[in-house]
C-alpha cells in the first residue's frame, strides 16, 4: 500500500491527532509507514505550541496489529534486525515526544501495537478492544519496549502473566489492571480522548513538558536523585510568563491564558 500511511490533522493549535493509516492491514507497521511516521515525528518535536498528541488507527476494528509479518516473511535475518530496531527506536521517539501524548484504542492492539500505546503517556480504549503482547506465540520476544514497559505498567506478574501466555485482555480487564486508564464505547472514544486532551492542553505548556520529564526520567532512578531530578524541572517554570500568569489568574479568580513562555 503505498500514499498517505500516517492521517494527520490539529484540532486546534495545542492538540494534534495522528492516525496509523492501513485499515486494509490492519494498521501494522510496514516499513514505508514507519518511514511516514518518524517524518511526522519530527515535525511534532519541534512543534512549539504543542500541548498534546492523541494516536489512533484508522478504522473501528484495530488500532495497530503490530509488525507488517507479511513484509517480515520476506525479509533476510538482517533486514529483520534492522526492521525490529526501527520499530523499536520509533516508539522511543513517540515516549521522549516533549509534550503529553494520548493512545487513543480503537481496536485490537497486539504486539507492536501495544507496544505503541504503552509508548504513550495515557491510555484510553474502545469497549470492543482487545491488547496483547502475542510474540511468545510466534516465537519472539517483545522486541520494541513490551518487556520494559509493560512491567512498569502493570506490575511483574502481570506483565510475565501476558507475555508467557500471549493471551489477550478485554478492555475491561486491561482498565482493572491498570493498562488503560479509561474505557468507552467505541462512538464516543475520540471524543473522549479530545476531551482529556482538552484538559491536558488548558495548563502551561512549560510545566505540562517538565512535569512529563521528571515524571518519565525520575521512575528510573534512586528517590533522591528523582527529589533532585524534581527539582531542577521546577527550576524551569520559576522564570516564566506563565507562572506569573497563573498566579494572577488565581489571585483575579479568573482562568488562566497560558502562552507557553
Amino acid at each position: 500500500m503505498s500514499g498517505e500511511l500516517i492521517g494527520f490533522h490539529k484540532r486546534n493549535d495545542h492538540i494534534a491527532v495522528l492516525i496509523l493509516n492501513r485499515p486494509g492491514a490492519a494498521n501494522a507497521f510496514s516499513m514505508e509507514l514507519l518511514r511516514q511516521f518518524n517524518d511526522r515525528l519530527t515535525q511534532l518535536e519541534s512543534d512549539p505550541l504543542l500541548r498534546c498528541l492523541v494516536i489512533t488507527g484508522a478504522g473501528h476494528k484495530v488500532f495497530c496489529a503490530g509488525a507488517d509479518l507479511k513484509e517480515r516473511s520476506k525479509m533476510t535475518e538482517q533486514q529483520t534486525r534492522e526492521a525490529v530496531q526501527y520499530i523499536g527506536s520509533t516508539l522511543q521517539r513517540v515516549s521522549e515526544l516533549p509534550m503529553p501524548t494520548i493512545a487513543a484504542i480503537n481496536g485490537a492492539a497486539f504486539g507492536g501495537g501495544l507496544e505503541l500505546a504503552l509508548a504513550c503517556d495515557l491510555r484510553i480504549s474502545a469497549s470492543h478492544s482487545k491488547l496483547a503482547l502475542t510474540e511468545t506465540s510466534l516465537g519472539i520476544i517483545p522486541g520494541a519496549g513490551g518487556t520494559q514497559r509493560l512491567s512498569r505498567q502493570v506490575g511483574l506478574s502481570k506483565a510475565k502473566e501476558m507475555i508467557f501466555t500471549a493471551s489477550p485482555v478485554d478492555a475491561e480487564k486491561a482498565e482493572q489492571i491498570g493498562l488503560v486508564e479509561y474505557v468507552h464505547d467505541s462512538e464516543e472514544l475520540m471524543e473522549k480522548a479530545e476531551s482529556l486532551a482538552e484538559e491536558i492542553a488548558k495548563n502551561a505548556p512549560v510545566a505540562l513538558r517538565q512535569a512529563k520529564l521528571a515524571i518519565s526520567k525520575g521512575i528510573d532512578m534512586e528517590l533522591s536523585e528523582g527529589l533532585a531530578f524534581e527539582k531542577q524541572c521546577y527550576q524551569q517554570t520559576i522564570n516564566t510568563k506563565d507562572r506569573l500568569e497563573g498566579l494572577q489568574a488565581f489571585k483575579e479568580k479568573r482562568t488562566a491564558v497560558f502562552i507557553g513562555e
